[in-house]
């Protein structure tokens, strides 16, 4: 698809075209549709992360529980999005030992009940031990910093799905 073709095309198309950017929260591209032309793949995600910011707490929180835990059952189970499992698959989650896997269940239940959602991070670049790294890194970081990095992070994998998703 090309930025032209998205800008011209009706709200529901476009809105159906982005729904997998931002993971499971199409009221991402909703709130944008009415400013287009977009220029560019950059003003068009500078307009979704702001959206996403100016979209309150609550909002928020559910765009960061939307995401699935790294490694999870729903990994294994092939339920997850195209768009996530591609990343996962790319940072090798995919391809974890049974002990790897029980480690990062530990890691995701613990910043779970640290944080009440899921650990986020844009894998592509990383692999399972910079991934447990960060994991563990971040377990230590408070409430408010978690939020601020889950949405930085988000707006990292959107930046990247737009990216290959637009030619």
């Amino acid at each position: 698809m090309t930025l032209e073709q998205l800008n011209n095309s009706g709200t529901e198309d476009f809105v159906a075209a982005l729904g997998g950017i931002f993971e499971h929260s199409p009221w991402v591209p909703e709130a944008v549709a009415e400013m287009r032309p977009f220029s560019s793949v950059e003003r068009l995600h500078e307009a979704m992360v702001v959206a996403v910011e100016k979209a309150g707490q609550v909002a928020q929180l559910g765009l960061i529980r939307a995401h699935p835990d790294l490694a999870g059952k729903a990994a294994r189970q092939g339920s997850l999005t195209a768009e996530s499992t591609s990343e996962q698959k790319g940072a090798g989650l995919d391809r974890l030992t049974d002990s790897e896997f029980e480690e990062f269940h530990r890691l995701n239940n613990a910043y779970q009940s640290r944080f009440g959602f899921p650990f986020i991070l844009a894998v592509r670049g990383h692999d399972k031990h910079s991934i447990m790294a960060a994991f563990r890194r971040r377990l230590d970081h408070n409430a408010g910093e978690e939020v601020a990095e889950a949405l930085r992070q988000i707006a990292l994998i959107a930046r990247f799905r737009l990216q290959d998703l637009i030619a």
